[in-house]
């Protein structure tokens, strides 16, 4: 506002200006384009105008623009806030065995784009299946509804060990509805998965507790099953009991 003040007190015809005053005007592309000496007030008046409502506009979006990164930071700021409070709860929830409390908590958030979030909600969900209170339709419900968020949390996070592992479970759970053929093709799928949770994290004792039970679960494999699946699959899932130790 003060350096548009500035430029309107200098500007012609302005309030205290000297009425008959001549300035030289400059209309392209009309006859007036080289007459010095002829003077349209009305002109020069709503060019000022104009200058005066650009000069308060740029300021003002300059303003809006300071005024929006500093809001956004602090939404960023607020935001990552409350996902490390949810989690702080959600597994003081799960260490404590409060499996319904956790899927309550959880589900309220069950649009969140964190994989955090989400890989945790796919637990959440499998555990509610696993209740022994759960109905077998329920249960059904829960495993496809705790496969989903796990593929969520990996499509957010590749580099999340957690949402590897979780995506691997889940997929194991869903074979149990599929039948044995998608079951086999799914092994490719979690073995893959468990392998790629212990290269992100080789300390996580239940990947690799969990690759050992993929490995010992092919070296038992039945002959009837071994069969079934070659019929099916050029190359079936194997493995021997050098892999599982």
């Amino acid at each position: 506002m003060a350096l548009a003040s500035r430029v309107w007190r200098f500007l012609p015809l302005a309030r205290g200006a000297v009425p008959g005053t001549r300035f030289p005007t400059r209309t392209w592309g009309s006859r007036e384009q080289c007459c010095p000496g002829r003077f349209r007030g009305p002109e020069v008046i709503g060019n000022a105008g104009t200058l005066k409502r650009g000069l308060l506009f740029s300021a003002l979006s300059y303003l809006g623009c300071e005024t929006y990164q500093v809001i956004s930071q602090a939404a960023v700021v607020h935001a990552t806030a409350k996902v490390e409070e949810i989690l702080e709860q959600a597994d003081y929830l799960y260490e404590s065995g409060e499996t319904e409390k956790l899927y309550q908590l959880l589900t309220q958030y069950k649009e969140s784009e964190d994989a955090e979030v989400l890989w945790r909600l796919a637990r959440a969900s499998r555990d509610i299946a696993q209740l022994s209170g759960t109905s077998e339709e329920e249960k059904k419900l829960y495993v496809y509804e705790a496969l989903e968020y796990a593929k969520r949390a990996l499509e957010k996070n590749e580099s999340s060990f957690a949402a590897h592992k979780w995506y691997a479970i889940c997929i194991s759970d869903v074979g149990d509805y599929e039948g044995i053929k998608v079951k086999i093709a799914n092994a490719y799928i979690i073995k893959e998965h468990f392998e790629k949770a212990i290269e992100l994290n080789p300390k996580d004792a239940t990947s690799v507790h969990l690759m050992g039970i993929w490995c010992y679960t092919f070296a038992e494999m039945p002959w009837y099953q071994r069969r079934i699946a070659k019929m099916l699959f050029a190359t079936p899932p194997s493995s021997t009991y050098e892999e599982v130790v």
